[in-house]
């Protein structure tokens, strides 16, 4: 469903863009303001923030279209964010879908480019104080930043943006959301759907509804997600342009902060400390550099990240049966440590805003963030992995003995026992009847030697499964039982 709203909120952004197009200008030509909206009357600005003003308050219904379309586009960015997470968490992206993982990957970065291009449009103060970052960012890499900067912006900042970015947001990145669209339903249909372990479905069996329940639950789905969208920006203010104000390179807002997709970009730069050194006579700004990095390399595990899965635990069988995350304890425990990672660094970004509200030291807090960017993953990871096993020794006691009832009954002897009801055979399979793959083995080859790349292999397969409770034999899960009681 969430790959489904994510089609439907684009859908929904590509008709109030068309619309939009046809009063935006997107031209950077200065002019002296003469419209409706009188804070602005007789202040200088790009024509693309005039024509921009000229449809929020001259344009009949104009404030509400731009509306829609800002608050579809962070719904599409949430549900692609939210689908990724589901794939993650339920495994769904194991072989033969690994590909389709790439195309959501590769989608969530177009959706943050479409995002970053769109925001810009306006030449609003917000959009021209995050260019300024954007300048800066490229500026300080080693070499080509002044190249960069200049091919970018048209020329020494902050040029002609929208020369460039215009024709990236209306044509270039929307062109490729759709193939990325096509391409992952294309996917979805030689696939099938991944789904829950029980009800009768098998690796080879596929339940669910028929192409007419679906298509209709599909076309009630997307006017729901219209609805509540249109809703939203009726009720909801966001990006109010008119009060920032036209771009100006010298100005900044304070408690100015990116799109929350955008804002672990920020929170890294915020939360690197203002180091730098010289270098084959060049200065290197760690400050600006690090970040970077770290969250180029972020987004390339993350991408990369089932191909590396099926290296470590050496399973190349193909999987259509999803998987609860409780059954893969080192797995959920990884994506709980990229969650932590992710909103330490999202949280940084609204630093100044939280020590505001809350009437806490900035640089306290950006200490304590920067102790937690280290620190947190690795406890995220910990505390995970080791609640997915209790929850699946807890199962296995459910299979095993029953569900605790809560009612105690006396003995003929004087003692005490809580009464256990039996659960049924497909409730037993849901429990621990997941599937198990043996960790990876090391093999010699002929002259009784091992590669460092397998040996490598072998142990990462054995920390995987470390712990990991094994799951019930079918005999076990199939034999029928009858209440049973244990003693208190």
């Amino acid at each position: 469903m969430l790959a489904q709203i994510s089609v439907y909120s684009f859908i929904v952004v590509a008709i109030s863009g068309v619309v939009l197009m046809f009063f935006y200008d997107p031209s950077m030509e200065q002019v002296t303001y003469a419209g409706s909206y009188a804070p602005l009357t007789g202040t200088e600005m790009s024509r693309a923030f005039a024509s921009t003003l000229d449809i929020s308050f001259e344009v009949r219904g104009g404030l509400l279209l731009r509306q829609v379309h800002h608050w579809s586009s962070l719904v599409m960015t949430a549900a692609i964010v939210l689908h990724l997470l589901w794939l993650f968490f339920a495994g769904a992206f194991r072989k033969p879908r690994q590909r389709t993982w790439l195309i959501v990957v590769a989608l969530l970065a177009v959706t943050m480019a479409a995002g970053m291009t769109g925001s810009a449009l306006p030449d609003d103060l917000l959009s021209g104080s995050s260019m300024t970052v954007l300048d800066g960012v490229l500026r300080a890499t080693p070499v080509v930043g002044t190249w960069l900067s200049g091919l970018l912006f048209g020329g020494p900042f902050p040029g002609d943006i929208n020369a460039v970015f215009y024709p990236l947001h209306v044509v270039v990145l929307p062109v490729a959301l759709v193939i990325g669209f096509v391409a992952m339903a294309i996917l979805g249909l030689r696939h099938g759907p991944a789904q829950p372990a029980g009800g009768g479905r098998a690796k080879a069996t596929v339940v669910g509804a028929n192409l007419r329940t679906f298509t209709a639950r599909s076309v009630g789905l997307f006017f729901l997600v219209s609805g509540v969208i249109t809703l939203m920006a009726a009720t909801l203010t966001v990006n109010p342009t008119g009060q920032y104000g036209p771009a100006d390179p010298a100005a900044a807002t304070a408690g100015s902060s990116p799109s929350w997709y955008l804002a672990f970009l920020d929170g890294a730069l915020r939360l690197t400390p203002g180091w730098e050194f010289v270098w084959l006579g060049r200065t290197w700004s760690v400050a600006l550099l690090l970040p970077v990095l770290v969250c180029t390399l972020f987004l390339l595990a993350l991408a990369a990240y089932p191909y590396l899965e099926q290296w470590v635990t050496g399973d190349s069988d193909d999987h259509h049966l999803l998987e609860r995350p409780r059954n893969n304890p080192t797995r959920t425990g990884i994506g709980v440590a990229g969650m932590v990672f992710y909103g330490v660094l999202w949280a940084a970004a609204g630093s100044n805003t939280i020590a505001l509200e809350f009437d806490i030291s900035v640089e306290g807090f950006m200490y304590a963030l920067q102790a937690l960017l280290v620190v947190g993953p690795v406890a995220g990871f910990a505390i995970a992995r080791r609640i997915c096993i209790g929850l699946q020794r807890r199962d296995r006691a459910i299979v095993l003995h029953g569900r605790e009832t809560g009612r105690v009954v006396r003995t003929r002897s004087g003692g005490y026992v809580e009464v256990h009801l039996a659960v049924d055979a497909g409730e037993r399979r849901r429990l621990a009847g997941y599937e198990e793959h043996p960790p990876v083995s090391l093999h010699r080859d002929v002259h009784g030697k091992t590669r460092l790349a397998q040996r490598l292999q072998v142990r990462l397969s054995q920390l995987f499964y470390r712990d990991r409770i094994a799951p019930l034999a079918m005999a076990e899960l199939s034999r029928d039982r009858h209440d049973t009681s244990s003693t208190q």
